[in-house]
């Protein structure tokens, strides 16, 4: 008779267990894996997606069984092993008074001790190590006890909504998946080899493309090679020669007169053909975009345009730059050589922990490489825009400022450009 009164608080404890793990199981799982779990035809995952999008039915289930559970295990624990273990040490030796009390502490907590390892921890632990799986086992019964208690859960549920109402908690709460989370995701799966430290790196560029304005990736005006259509043919001929790229805007005289695009293959094709060059026959139409469009919608135009490069410009008008498709996958992949281009150099580590910062890196990149938290929106893009944001003038070779737990020094100028900028982490204490 002991052991089958052992044997139902072993698994009234047992069953708080699978309880307890239903409960992580289905409420931390992921959504997105248990949809494609269902999509595979697993129904249990089907079943754990309907639990998930009503979870106070179904906390509301677990609850009572949890509730249950515990008020018989505390029953046949406190009240009959009690009293036969208390009957055992009074034919010890032990009085009656000192034997109840001796047996119902150590029955007590023999079954705490059993309910916290078997009834909660090590279930929930099982539960975490593989959410979605257990949460897809467990879902279909889980279904069914909510079906047995449905009109106690029902009363429970709208208790529950009732005093979530007096709190100011309305609706259901919002299952969205923030940037943040899926950088933390990516990272975490970097860490443990899931993912290439280039995979890393690529994925966490193209989540800071879809926040860059085409400005940001931009090739800037002074910058351009470009041809002068009003320029004689040996001065035509030598800007040809000394490009490095494979199209060339065309303008009149200046920059900000472009008429359009010049593939130099076209003109390649003439010359081993002895044809004579048609200049304005060669030139193509080129996209104009404004630079604060998205880079994610520049990929869009190109999509549509032959010409692979597009004009960027201001909102009046004023040619500011080009953005290529090489732009684009440059900001993604990194830097690359073309011809006699020298790729930025972007942050490059210090002995002392400080980093030498080139002015033209993308303000996120830096941020992402020092951790800053920059405000949002902003009216700069570069290291050099973060500079002048806080100086608010050009400053001086060798000037400081001090911002977001670093100190930034100007260490070299190209003209009135900041060129390089040595960022330097204060010490705690400041």
């Amino acid at each position: 008779m002991v052991v089958v009164e052992v044997l139902i608080v072993l698994a009234l404890i047992a069953l708080n267990g699978v309880l307890a793990l239903s409960e992580l199981a289905i409420v931390s799982a992921r959504r997105a894996r248990l949809k494609a779990m269902a999509a595979k035809g697993n129904r249990g995952a089907s079943a754990a997606l309907l639990l998930a999008k009503n979870p106070g039915r179904f906390l509301s289930s677990v609850q009572i069984g949890i509730t249950l559970v515990g008020i018989l295990a505390g029953a046949f624990s406190g009240a009959t092993l009690a009293e036969r273990f208390a009957g055992f040490l009074v034919t010890k030796g032990l009085g009656i008074e000192l034997a109840d009390t001796v047996a119902f502490v150590l029955v007590v907590a023999v079954t705490t001790y059993l309910s916290l390892i078997m009834g909660e921890l090590v279930p929930k632990q099982i539960a975490l190590r593989n959410a979605e799986g257990v949460a897809a086992r467990v879902a279909r019964p889980m279904m069914m006890l909510a079906r047995i208690a449905s009109p106690l859960v029902t009363l429970l549920d709208l208790s529950s909504q009732a005093m979530l109402r007096l709190f100011g908690q309305r609706g259901e709460p919002e299952q969205q998946v923030t940037e943040e989370e899926i950088n933390t995701l990516v990272a975490e799966a970097a860490s443990t080899g899931v993912v290439e430290p280039a995979e890393h790196a690529m994925i966490a560029s193209v989540m800071r493309l879809g926040d860059r304005p085409v400005r940001a990736v931009m090739t800037h005006r002074r910058d351009v090679h470009w041809l002068d259509l009003d320029a004689d043919e040996a001065a035509k001929r030598k800007t040809l020669l000394e490009a490095h790229h494979s199209r060339l805007p065309v303008a009149h005289g200046t920059i900000d007169e472009v008429i359009g695009v010049l593939d130099l293959k076209e003109v390649l094709d003439a010359c081993l053909e002895n044809r004579p060059i048609d200049w304005n026959a060669l030139i193509r139409k080129a996209p104009v975009v404004h630079e604060n469009i998205d880079a994610l919608d520049a990929i869009e135009i190109f999509k549509s345009s032959k010409a692979h490069l597009a004009l960027v410009v201001d909102e009046y008008g004023t040619f500011e730059g080009l953005v290529t498709t090489g732009d684009i996958l440059a900001s993604i992949a990194g830097q690359f050589h073309e011809g006699g281009d020298e790729a930025s150099p972007g942050a490059t580590p210090r002995a002392d922990g400080s980093w030498l910062v080139d002015g033209a890196m993308p303000v996120d990149e830096m941020a992402a490489l020092l951790h800053l938290s920059l405000p949002a929106p902003r009216d700069y893009d570069t290291a050099a825009g973060l500079a002048l944001d806080q100086l608010r003038r050009l400053p001086k070779a060798g000037e400081t400022f001090t911002a977001y737990g670093w100190r930034f020094e100007i260490v070299d100028l190209d003209g009135r450009r900041i060129d390089k900028i040595l960022a330097t982490r204060l010490p705690a204490e400041e």
